[in-house]
């Protein structure tokens, strides 16, 4: 639902509609009873402009003819676990009535110190005090900018420490910056002088010197325009001796290294009005660019502006993170904390972003191992809210998920979960995840790509289905609890309906709903550690309450919070495959080791059948797990020979605590995939160095998941 409100002098007209002043607006909404809105409001009653039953995709446009103040209301409740009335995201697109090139994004904050337009293919020089932040803006996208700065104290005295990029790498242990806690850049000294606080792009070169005059030279342009040049006038009058190049920053340069260890590059990727926010770490003496070139890609052949917005440190407060896209012409969404992130923080510093989302690697009382031993021997809980969950509801909601998948939905029972994966229609995967039955006409999808469920709502309009998408992400946050005493703890705190199952009666992929420190949650006896495990399905206003519970009934018994870093050790382990890592695009649910999902006769079509159907009867690639010989490192893109041939590839590996071995999952050529073939891992060229490895039986701990399927009540009553 979406309510429109209008203030000003103007008129507003719809277009196929009628046109409205404000008072006329206001005074039509309020004849009509069921256009009032139950949330909160501004002044004033709404023009409705969207009622809550539409589908994906409908769109009003209006036309302000005449200054007006508009604002949009999206009035939305918190979603109970066990409902599907999630509120989504509302799109808003403000079209001048003339295009303007060169508008810009609104201000961060109202502490703005500095607005610094740069001219096409100019440069200018700023002081910047340590603790505020500079906003480097792409005014019209596509545009590199390169960034220099000073240590203002030592430029002062006449010695200049500036940026180094060959330092920042080596500190950082990689090319290319990513914000959180590893997103410094430090002078010669080692000294940092800024950090990443924002990133919308997610592409930037750091190795590379700024143009300069040699370059265009070399291509044939002598006198060309470059950027060191206009940094040596721009810095001259603080005292900076002029270059012959640059290193610097290079914002929005979009470079890579090839399989031949070639520099190449291409446009940037970035869009009109992204950014790169930094804050000074100490006081500064800057210099932003917006690069000359024009004879190559680099800033998509035309040079155009660059805006630089300075803010007050101490009146500014920015969120840390970078920016997440569905798909590749969506508008970009920071990474977010949690709901439990109050939690984790307080136990670690240790974050890195994974879909969106700040997520621990790892705690500060033990590390990995300890985390990976608890969830092996006695119980870890997990933050897995990065996860993507998608609500289908609707008269042809069965007929979507039907159509959608190979595992026959049919057949789930209200309460029960299956694991399967998506198809493109050529056999390859888009994801995998697993699908709630909540009702006869009521499913949510939970997986790992936002793409997901794009494509659900796109399968349902192309086949002119009455199935409505719906993400419910941002409502639904997800605990694990896993490991042998995960269903001890369990019992402490759940408490279901008579007509819903208790902790003790919940079966492997069923689900229960009740309510854990009387707040509403959805339990399913799911998990990706290969132990017996759960997982807490709650509002984000939940999530420390639930969290506390969890704690407060787990930690006599063991209970430590687990990271991303252990929860790779025990999903190898346990042979669970990972987007990126064991399956792409690329590859087919056999390629992958999930065959068992694929029906050998499916009573209906779904997409990508044929296309499974023909790779089922002509195999070229098998999964399989391989024993490594020895402790050397094993890692994910490793080649595997046989001889002097190259016959597949390491997808995920890891030194098993508990095997006492190195371990990997791999794809090779389906002649090498019986248990027992000797095969190896190419290390260095692949050629020079090669580690022993054998073919064998996967998953790897415990292959009969026996741990999983447990009956732990019966077993262990006590706990």
């Amino acid at each position: 639902m979406a309510e429109l409100y209008v203030a000003g002098n103007g008129t507003l007209a719809r277009l196929g509609g009628t046109t409205l002043r404000p008072a006329e607006a206001t005074a039509a909404a309020a004849r009509s009873d069921d256009e009032a809105s139950d949330g909160q409001q501004p002044h004033g009653r709404p023009l409705l402009a969207l009622a809550g039953d539409q589908p994906a995709g409908t769109a009003i446009t209006y036309e302000a003819l005449g200054a007006l103040t508009l604002a949009v209301h999206a009035p939305g409740k918190a979603m109970a676990p066990a409902d599907q009335d999630t509120p989504t995201d509302l799109v808003v697109d403000l079209l001048p009535a003339e295009p303007s090139p060169g508008s810009l994004p609104p201000p961060l904050s109202n502490a703005v110190t500095l607005d610094l337009r740069i001219a096409a293919a100019t440069a200018e020089a700023f002081t910047v005090k340590a603790g505020d932040y500079i906003q480097i803006i792409d005014v019209d996208g596509r545009q590199c900018s390169d960034f220099l700065a000073f240590d203002a104290e030592a430029l002062a005295e006449g010695v200049e420490y500036d940026l180094d990029a060959t330092v920042t790498r080596t500190l950082m242990g990689a090319s290319f910056s990513s914000p959180g806690l590893h997103s410094k850049y430090f002078d010669r000294r080692m000294r940092p002088l800024v950090e990443v606080v924002q990133d919308t792009v997610g592409r930037h070169d750091t190795f590379l010197l700024a143009c300069s005059a040699k370059y265009y030279e070399d291509m044939g342009y002598p006198g060309h325009s470059n950027c060191t040049d206009n940094f040596n006038a721009a810095l001259a009058d603080h005292g900076v001796k002029p270059r012959a190049g640059w290193p610097a920053i290079n914002f929005f340069f979009n470079t890579s290294v090839d399989g031949n260890d070639r520099i190449t590059m291409d446009e940037p990727w970035s869009r009109p009005g992204d950014y790169v926010l930094l804050r000074a770490l100490t006081d500064l003496v800057c210099a932003s660019s917006s690069c000359a070139d024009d004879i190559d890609p680099a800033n998509g052949w035309e040079p155009t502006d660059i805006h630089v917005r300075v803010y007050d440190g101490e009146r500014s407060i920015f969120i840390q993170g970078s920016a997440h896209r569905m798909t590749g012409d969506a508008e970009p969404s920071l990474a977010r904390a949690s709901g439990t992130h109050a939690r984790t923080s307080a136990l670690t510093r240790k974050f890195e972003e994974y879909r969106g989302r700040w997520v621990p690697t790892c705690f500060s009382g033990e590390g990995p191992i300890a985390e990976y031993w608890a969830c092996r021997e006695k119980a870890v809980v997990i933050d897995l809210s990065a996860l993507r969950k998608f609500e289908v509801t609707g008269p042809d909601a069965e007929t979507l998920m039907q159509l959608a998948v190979p595992r026959n939905v049919k057949k789930l029972a209200i309460g029960q979960v299956v694991y399967t994966p998506l198809l493109y229609d050529h056999g390859g995967m888009i994801d995998d995840g697993t699908i709630f039955r909540l009702g006869q006409d009521n499913f949510r999808l939970v997986c790992g790509d936002d793409y997901s469920g794009l494509w659900l709502r796109e399968l349902a309009a192309k086949h002119g289905l009455k199935a409505f998408v719906r993400n419910s992400t941002a409502q639904l946050d997800n605990l694990a609890l896993q490991g042998p005493r995960s269903g001890e703890i369990l019992r402490r705190i759940l408490k279901t309906p008579p007509h819903q199952p208790s902790a003790e009666e919940l079966k492997w992929f069923r689900f229960t709903i009740g309510r854990i420190a009387d707040r509403p949650v959805v339990v399913s006896r799911t998990g990706y550690t290969g132990e017996l495990g759960f997982e807490i399905w709650c509002h984000p206003s939940s999530d420390e309450v639930v969290w506390d519970a969890v704690f407060a009934a787990g930690l006599p018994l063991g209970l430590k919070p687990m990271g991303l870093a252990a929860l790779d050790m025990v999903r190898i382990e346990a042979g669970l495959v990972f987007a990126g890592y064991d399956f792409s695009d690329e590859t087919d649910p056999f390629e992958a080791g999930i065959g068992f999902t694929i029906p050998k006769d499916s009573a209906d079509p779904y997409v990508g059948q044929a296309a499974i159907e023909r790779r089922r009867a002509s195999p070229q690639r098998a999964f399989v797990g391989l024993d490594i010989a020895g402790n050397e490192g094993v890692a994910h893109g490793d080649c595997v020979h046989v001889g002097r041939a190259r016959v597949g590839v390491v997808t995920s590996a890891m030194r098993s605590p508990i095997l006492g071995k190195t371990i990997a999952l791999a794809r090779l050529d389906a002649s090498l995939a019986d248990i027992g073939t000797a095969v190896e891992i190419g290390k260095l060229d692949g050629q020079q160095k090669r580690l022993a490895a054998t073919v064998t039986r996967f998953p790897h701990y415990d292959p009969e998941k026996t741990r999983v399927r447990a009956n732990w009540a019966a077993a262990d009553p006590t706990g």
